[in-house]
């Protein structure tokens, strides 16, 4: 009598002792797990409710600080009010934009540029958030980046508005007009970094564009940076070597130590425009500290200044003996990023196993000039303007003088850095 064995089920795992494959036999295939019919599919938000959202939250963000810095203040000569905190923070605020605030005192238009920095973040973030909410996140559309980009700056326009018309119910006067103009173009520039960047236009840019013009780009915006670097660090030194002298301005206020706390707050807002301003002092075009002043590395001519802080670092005359050497500083920064540049081409040359040319390398160290210049010039407009009327009402450097020696030394030491390392590098 035979015995009936049930049928064994079929396992998934291999075979013992079995061998490989033969080559093309396809193999099982991968189950993908379906999506579940009762999950609902992702909502996309409108474009006028994120960008609202994501410009009010950076209006926010680059506003607190400044109502808290000036509530010190008031705090200081006994006299805080909340709404008197808040019309000054507002008016702080448009300030660190660009937007020129009228005061009893005359026109007050020299930008905190770090608030300004603060503020240009939070906007490009802005960007990126919108662009993700609208679900452009990785689809390449120009189209829709700058939908994204100038809801944001419409968005931006409209609380500068309200925040101008808040303002001049407390005795300072902002024009509205102004000011929406002036954050609607802020806020639309800034936000199109970060929305470019999130749809990847800005690498669909960066693929399209010819390789001298993205070397030199690169190549210009590193020799700006090092050129401001230097400056900040040149300025660094001139404050820490008068670092008695600021300390005794900061208590000769009397204001106590909410009010030192509050002056010392203004001072690091203001710490990126004298950076720029000894940027500007290296490269020789120097910079004004009122009417009929110039501090230059040939010429100091100042009068009475007024008792701030980072002016005590200020020279007190002409550059001479070692100080000298300051003036190669600029050219130095022109040929370290020269040199960058030909290390990195000498490298994709070598990978690519080709010969290196001479013509890629001098056009992009030739065209890193403009670049820097542009960067420079911007920064250094960005960074000037009037404290009041009278003997302050010019202040800090003149634009187009430093974007022009800006873009001449750059492109002559990129060249010189480019050159020299392109040729002791290249395979012989």
């Amino acid at each position: 009598m035979s015995s009936v064995t049930p049928e064994q089920p079929r396992s998934a795992a291999p075979r013992v002792g079995a061998g490989p494959r033969p080559p093309g036999r396809p193999g099982p295939a991968r189950r993908v797990p379906a999506p579940r019919s009762g999950e609902p599919a992702r909502r996309r938000a409108p474009l006028a409710v994120a960008a609202s959202v994501a410009a009010g939250g950076a209006a926010l963000t680059s506003w607190l600080p400044v109502a808290v810095v000036l509530w010190l203040f008031q705090l200081s000569e006994d006299a805080a009010s909340l709404g008197g905190a808040l019309r000054a923070g507002l008016a702080g605020w448009l300030l660190g934009h660009g937007v020129p605030v009228t005061t009893a005192a005359g026109p007050l238009g020299l930008a905190p540029l770090a608030l300004t920095g603060l503020a240009l973040w939070r906007l490009a973030r802005a960007g990126v958030h919108t662009s993700r909410a609208i679900g452009a996140r990785g689809g390449r559309s120009p189209h829709r980046t700058l939908a994204a980009a100038g809801a944001v700056g419409l968005a931006y326009a409209l609380l500068g508005v309200l925040a101008a018309l808040l303002v001049g119910t407390g005795g300072t006067d902002v024009a509205p007009v102004r000011a929406g103009l002036t954050l609607a173009v802020v806020g639309t520039l800034a936000a199109l970094v970060g929305a470019a960047r999130t749809t990847g236009v800005a690498g669909l840019l960066a693929e399209r564009a010819v390789a001298p013009l993205r070397d030199g780009v690169r190549t210009g915006l590193v020799a700006g940076l090092l050129l401001l670097g230097a400056g900040a660090g040149a300025a660094g030194l001139a404050v820490a070597t008068g670092g008695g002298d600021a300390a005794d301005l900061i208590g000769a206020y009397r204001t106590g130590v909410a009010g030192q706390a509050g002056i010392t707050l203004v001072s690091l807002a203001y710490a990126p425009n004298a950076a720029i301003w000894s940027t500007s002092y290296l490269l020789g075009p120097g910079f004004a500290v009122g009417t009929d002043t110039a501090v230059r590395t040939s010429e100091v001519s100042v009068g009475a200044l007024p008792a701030v802080p980072l002016l005590a670092g200020l020279p007190r005359g002409p550059v001479d003996g070692f100080g000298t050497a300051l003036l190669a500083v600029p050219v130095l920064a022109g040929m370290v990023a020269g040199w960058l540049l030909a290390r990195r081409l000498l490298r994709l040359a070598a990978d690519d196993r080709k010969p290196p040319r001479w013509g890629p390398v001098l056009t992009a160290a030739a065209l890193a000039g403009p670049v820097a210049g542009l960067l420079l010039g911007v920064a250094a407009a960005a960074s000037a303007g009037p404290v009041g009327g009278g003997r302050l009402a010019e202040m800090g450097p003149v634009a187009w003088q430093v974007g022009a020696v800006a873009a001449a030394v750059t492109a002559v030491g990129a060249l010189l850095g480019a050159a020299a390392t392109w040729f002791l590098g290249r395979p012989r």
